[in-house]
């Protein structure tokens, strides 16, 4: 089993979100063969709080324009490391420092990556991991 057609749009969506407000870094796996309770995962980074409360807003903006409701958001007190749960797909939103230390790629690293629009190509796309 695959991501869904529309878990794959959410998740372009919310990559482009990210890039328009310079989040780095961004990927999407597509866990569907790992997790039953979601099809993608968006990853991206922010430099500093602020920057990851305003990739929060525009993603969640975004997403409400195509139907899309986060069911549940975490970590937005702190905002280092912000997960938005809209059942197809679970965007993280890491502070840089959260990104390199949890290393979620790693852990979803045998998962198929999704190709992403030109327009979520952040500014740190193409930084190595």
């Amino acid at each position: 089993m695959t991501a869904t057609r529309h878990a794959r749009e959410l998740s372009a969506a919310a990559a482009a979100a990210a890039a328009d407000k310079l989040a780095g870094d961004i990927v999407a796996f597509d866990v569907s063969e790992q997790l039953v309770i979601t099809d993608v995962f968006v990853i991206c980074s922010a430099a500093n709080d602020r920057q990851v409360r305003s990739v929060v807003d525009a993603v969640e903006e975004r997403l409400l324009q195509l139907g899309a409701k986060p069911v549940r958001r975490e970590g937005e007190r702190e905002a280092r490391w912000v997960l938005l749960d809209f059942v197809d797909i679970v965007v993280h939103v890491q502070h840089q420092d959260e990104r390199a230390f949890y290393a979620l790629e790693r852990i979803w690293s045998d998962c198929p990556v999704l190709p992403l629009p030109a327009a979520a190509a952040g500014p740190a796309a193409s930084e190595p991991r």
